[in-house]
């Protein structure tokens, strides 16, 4: 294989969506495997949707995603005038024709076809105006648009697409398609098209809405005498109503950084929507960065489109549950300095950070991320689950407070003797604290179950989590003690008289 260049090009007219991150990360991983360039370029010559924070959106996505590019970013806009050279290019071969048909003739004709109940078709009036008479009117400034003439007669566009195999289009159903508007503007099959011949692009790698456009831009590669790419189209990524995922109908659910901001690890999201349409021949789910760009291939692509679990109004399942569960598999099993980085954000974001875990209690942050991260699903829980262990001011969830505490109401003196007892012990480790507890059960004849769910209850604000005594000697004596002599405060007062 020659060297490989691709290119993810998107227009840059709102947030980076997960469809779209999805075609930059195919795009990036086919340039990975086979030790070719991948090219960012930006599609922003719609100049009425574009904009400067979208494109920054864009970047930013990509950055945080890990998907770096080699070439770029290029703007199309940049381009324009080698649009427009193609365009004349074209007219001079023969290969395009000015249309001079006004948009009230034209709308005419498309109001009869449907009449008619025929298809509508631009009939090629311009196509049969003589060359000079055609350059006469130009010259007179009458408005036109350029127009591909498309061969006429019998034959086919023919194309072997990678992942939905050999495709035929029959050169009698393409219209005579408009490459240049009346202002000059080139459209997005002209501009695309010469764009691609420029940056030497040896394969697209894209959704499968531009399967359609394939012929039409053949004909533009052969009109200007350039190798044409090899093509592969992704298939669509639809919701469980079987309806395309969009910015319009599923709002930010579908964008990049709505991940990021609930707590999203970066490569955990890569993984999730490398498997949305491609999969490996054992069905593995699980991959380094390394393991993931040997293991890619087109072939790999399904032809059937994805389902998006997006479920709505689910507090725990705002999204796919197949991607928190990738997400929870990262928190678990990924190097914990690694994850560290990651929590220190979502703390510093909260105003929970403390610089000392960085320095002298740098060994005991460590530890604790390991130790409570095993049920979390995202970063978040770090904040809210987890709140315990970085700040004093937290809340006991509902079910823990009504469960564990309030139905017990003899807590309210148990456990504030329980903090003396613990308050005396000589060593705070894991034997001598559990011993402590468990003593203290034994010799007042309580129930265990009621004593160790209420202290968890108490200490954490949670109902379940890691073994309750490595949780204690985390928080620490100062704290627990603290903390289970405050118990009585959580009773309503009737209950307390």
């Amino acid at each position: 294989m020659n060297e490989v260049r691709v290119r993810f090009a998107p227009s840059p007219t709102g947030y980076l969506h997960i469809g779209g991150a999805r075609t930059a990360i195919y795009n990036w991983l086919f340039a990975r495997k086979h030790k070719g360039t991948f090219i960012l370029r930006i599609e922003d010559t719609d100049t009425e949707r574009s904009t400067s924070e979208s494109i920054q959106g864009i970047l930013d996505g990509l950055e945080w995603l890990g998907i770096t590019w080699d070439e770029g970013p290029y703007f199309q806009s940049a381009n324009v005038g080698n649009h427009r050279d193609a365009a004349s290019r074209l007219l001079e071969s023969g290969h395009a024709y000015r249309c001079f048909c006004s948009k009230e003739e034209l709308d005419a004709k498309r109001e009869m076809a449907v009449r008619k109940k025929r298809p509508y078709k631009y009939d090629r009036t311009c196509r049969r105006l003589d060359p000079d008479e055609s350059a006469r009117l130009a010259a007179e400034g009458r408005p036109h648009v350029i127009r591909f003439a498309v061969p006429e007669g019998p034959g086919s566009v023919r194309f072997s697409d990678i992942v939905y195999g050999d495709m035929e289009r029959n050169l009698e159903d393409i219209e005579d398609f408009v490459i240049l508007r009346s202002d000059g503007t080139p459209l997005y099959l002209l501009s695309n098209a010469v764009d691609d011949i420029h940056d030497g692009i040896t394969h697209v790698i894209r959704g499968q809405d531009g399967l359609a456009n394939t012929p039409r831009q053949i004909l533009i590669y052969e009109a200007l005498g350039a190798p044409i790419p090899r093509f592969a189209h992704m298939p669509l990524t639809l919701d469980l109503k079987k309806q395309k995922i969009s910015k319009r109908t599923h709002g930010e659910v579908v964008a990049v950084h709505f991940y990021r901001e609930h707590g999203f690890l970066p490569w955990a999201l890569v993984n999730y929507l490398v498997l949305l349409g491609w999969h490996t021949s054992d069905d593995r789910e699980f991959f380094t960065r390394d393991e993931l760009i040997e293991a890619f291939s087109l072939e790999g692509v399904s032809r059937a489109n994805s389902i998006f679990n997006y479920q709505p109004g689910d507090k725990k399942f705002f999204t796919d549950p197949k991607a928190l569960s990738i997400n929870a598999h990262y928190i678990r099993t990924m190097p914990v300095e690694e994850l560290a980085a990651y929590v220190r954000e979502e703390l510093e974001e909260a105003e929970l950070w403390n610089a000392e875990y960085e320095t002298e209690k740098r060994e005991w942050f460590l530890h604790v991320i390991d130790l409570i991260r095993a049920r979390y699903h995202t970063l978040k829980d770090f904040i809210s689950h987890g709140r315990a262990y970085f700040s004093e001011h937290y809340a006991i969830e509902e079910k823990a407070l009504k469960k564990n505490l309030l139905r017990h109401k003899e807590l309210r003196e148990i456990l504030p003797r329980l903090a003396d007892c613990l308050d005396e012990l000589e060593s705070w480790d894991l034997v001598g604290v559990e011993q402590a507890v468990r003593d203290f059960i034994d010799g007042q004849g309580l129930d265990s179950g009621m004593v160790i769910n209420g202290i968890r209850a108490i200490v954490t604000g949670q109902s379940v989590g890691p073994g309750l005594f490595d949780c204690l000697v985390a928080i620490g004596r100062e704290q627990v003690v603290t903390r289970l002599r405050k118990t009585p405060l959580i009773y309503p007062p009737e209950t307390s008289a």
